[in-house]
């Protein structure tokens, strides 16, 4: 059978999954599949002869089977076979459930999304020579760089030794030290260090040292520290390069080293984020707006740049924190980028739908702690029910409110994230649980009702099945089957028109809490001198200016609530106010003040603020020393040209020249060389005479 262009294996697991070859068959036909379906038993023993047929026929192959995904690969690759491979996994996600025998739509859905073709992820590379920085404080660190010098060139330093004992042979190098600083990544560590000294020597009982020196700076490509001190980098286990083991933990100590000798060569890691300074709110004239993106980054990779911010990709670790809450887009996940996970996530819903399946719940994983819940979930309870879709991403934390949009206006009636127990030690959780608190304002606000979004951080799978299964039935948004094209905010509104178009009771106007990405701006007209630097100051462009009269405009949909116009205005008379505007007047400029300008008094030309210009002759006319007369203070009222011109017309001003010297010419030489030769003529005459 094909599903989208590839050969479709299906797979029972050796009758282990109650699997209804016709009705999988007839789900798959509503979804665009072809053919029949030859429903395998044993597809990775004795049935592997019909896999070995499939790779060598057809360009493009999809096992519903990943737990024997390795040993398909190996024959593919014995079979010289040059068929793409996708895998499924039907198994714990849907065939090992008390309610397997509802789960063909949900199957019929898991394969369509895994028939897709995603684009690759970009990547970056890091080399690693095996320059080794052994961090210690005794002669634990002495052995650990000597058991790795073998493989690693390796220097020991320690951190305020006591009474070490020299080595019997210094095969590594051993100094004392304290490192202050440290940065960088794998390949590319840079550290700081107090107190350094090399080792003397001639130490005989204990290890002394030279006289030690401040700031000394080193370069490595690992650091393996086992000091047992706080951590040398923000969310060391994320950190590419940097080992970090108890000292007292022998067992931890070995298996930092065994992962430190693998450290040499070329490493490639995904790029995760691409960023795009010219939609990043983060700041402008000084003024900082947005700092999501540092606020939740862990790990460091982020930092202000001025006006924008810089992302360092080698020292990223892909927790997709910086693109949850980007409120324009300018910081996207790539793996995959939006368009391959709202393909993804439209896919399988619209497939589910489509197939038969109702009320769907989403469920959000990871590759690591998810796919281990669901699988002991499958293994020992009761399974997934047959309406819970697991949707896995590379990070859970890198979904924002687009993400939650588009999946309830594809029609999930509620979305399960099953989020690692690291994520809250490491500070992670914030971002999502604002996401849960926005999504819940709108969804409530729309008439959904509230408590569609659940964070699961249990630990036990029995206790994640007890959440799961216990959920509810909420009646499901009316499914779109627009495509989330765009960026983020773009994507956001489209599913959000979308639930609002559809709401059981759509209100307009929906308030949202203190942060959210949409919102108005309040200007006091009393107060606003149309100065316009809020114009200027507006990352975004939602506020707009005339160019040819006083005006101040506001375009609602684009403005982020960065808050940079509030911090600008020299006269404090601007506030915001977060909320949802699905009325057309959202999506076009409206007028926030405008005010008459004021004629020259002299061209009459258009010029200034009325209002501005007035209040400055009323506070400086007569006042100020420099306008104490009437044509003084009438050169307030006048244009840039009529002012200048004015200037210069004043009798007796520093400023007026008077004429200017004609410039002498070579005409001029040649006439007064004739005069003077004429007058030398004329006194030569009159003595002759």
């Amino acid at each position: 059978m094909k599903l989208k262009d590839k050969e479709l294996l299906v797979c029972n697991c050796q009758r282990s999954m109650p699997i209804d070859a016709k009705k999988l068959q007839q789900a798959l036909h509503k979804l665009g599949g072809e053919g029949d379906l030859d429903l395998q038993t044993g597809l990775c023993r004795n049935q592997l002869g019909n896999y070995q047929s499939a790779i060598g026929n057809a360009a493009s192959v999809c096992v519903a089977c990943t737990q024997e995904a390795p040993l398909f690969r190996e024959v593919a690759e014995e079979d010289e076979s040059r068929a793409a491979l996708a895998f499924a996994n039907i198994r714990e996600k849907a065939g090992w459930s008390d309610e397997a025998g509802q789960a063909h739509p949900k199957i019929a859905a898991l394969l369509a999304e895994a028939a897709l073709d995603l684009e690759p992820t970009p990547s970056v590379s890091m080399q690693s020579e095996g320059v080794c920085l052994v961090y210690g404080r005794d002669e634990q660190a002495i052995e650990l760089g000597r058991q790795l010098s073998g493989r690693l060139e390796v220097t020991v330093l320690l951190k305020d030794p006591g009474e070490v004992m020299p080595p019997r042979t210094m095969d590594v190098p051993v100094f004392k030290g304290r490192v202050k600083q440290a940065g960088g990544h794998l390949g590319g560590f840079g550290v700081n260090v107090d107190d350094y000294a090399p080792a003397l020597p001639a130490s005989r009982a204990a290890l002394e040292f030279e006289m030690g020196r401040n700031n000394a700076f080193s370069e490595c490509d690992i650091i393996l520290d086992i000091t047992g001190d706080a951590p040398l980098f923000p969310a060391p286990e994320k950190r590419d390069g940097y080992l970090r083991a108890d000292p007292g933990d022998p067992a931890a100590v070995q298996k930092a080293a065994f992962e430190a000798a693998d450290l040499v060569g070329e490493f490639e890691k995904p790029r995760y984020v691409a960023y795009d300074a010219s939609i990043c709110a983060h700041a402008r004239s000084r003024k900082v707006g947005c700092t999501n993106c540092l606020d939740n980054c862990p790990t460091g990779a982020i930092e202000s740049a001025g006006e924008s911010v810089a992302f360092d990709p080698y020292i990223c670790a892909g927790c997709g924190n910086c693109a949850s809450v980007c409120p324009t887009g300018a910081a996207t996940y790539q793996v995959p980028g939006p368009a391959g996970l709202f393909d993804r996530l439209r896919t399988l819903l619209s497939s589910y739908q489509n197939a038969g399946g109702e009320a769907p719940v989403l469920l959000v994983h990871d590759a690591r702690h998810g796919e281990e819940v669901i699988d002991l979930m499958a293994r020992f309870g009761r399974g997934l029910p047959a309406r819970v879709l697991p949707f896995e991403v590379n990070e859970v934390t890198q979904t924002g409110v687009d993400f939650t949009a588009a999946a309830f206006a594809y029609g999930a009636t509620q979305i399960c994230v099953l989020v690692p127990p690291n994520k809250r030690r490491e500070g992670e959780v914030a971002g999502l649980e604002r996401l849960q608190g926005l999504t819940d304002a709108i969804m409530d606000g729309l008439g959904y009702g509230s408590g569609r979004v659940h964070l699961i951080e249990d630990l036990d799978p029995e206790a994640v099945e007890a959440r799961i299964c216990g959920l509810d039935r909420p009646e499901a948004p009316t499914p779109g089957g627009f495509l989330a094209m765009g960026g983020k905010r773009t994507r956001t509104m489209l599913g959000l028109r979308h639930l609002h178009q559809h709401a059981p009771n759509p209100q307009d106007i929906v308030p949202l809490p203190e942060g959210a990405p949409f919102g108005r701006v309040h200007v006091d007209t009393q107060g606003c001198t149309m100065c316009l630097a809020c114009v200027g100051a507006c990352p975004t462009g939602a506020m707009l200016d005339d160019p040819d009269s006083p005006w101040l405009g506001f375009n609602e949909e684009a403005c982020v609530q960065c808050g940079i116009c509030a911090s600008t205005c020299p006269e404090s008379v601007i506030s915001l106010e977060p909320r949802l505007n699905f009325t057309d007047e959202a999506r076009g400029a409206i007028e926030l003040n405008r005010q008459e300008p004021f004629h020259c008094v002299r061209c009459g030309k258009p010029f200034g603020v009325e209002s501005s210009i007035r209040r400055i002759v009323e506070q400086l006319g007569d006042k100020h020393w420099m306008f104490q007369g009437s044509d003084q203070v009438e050169r307030i009222m006048m244009c840039d040209d009529c002012r200048v011109v004015v200037q210069f017309e004043t009798p007796d001003t520093p400023m007026q020249l008077g004429t200017p010297r004609r410039p002498r010419t070579t005409e001029d030489d040649l006439r007064e060389r004739e005069e003077a030769r004429a007058r030398e003529k004329a006194n030569g005459h009159d003595r002759e005479n």
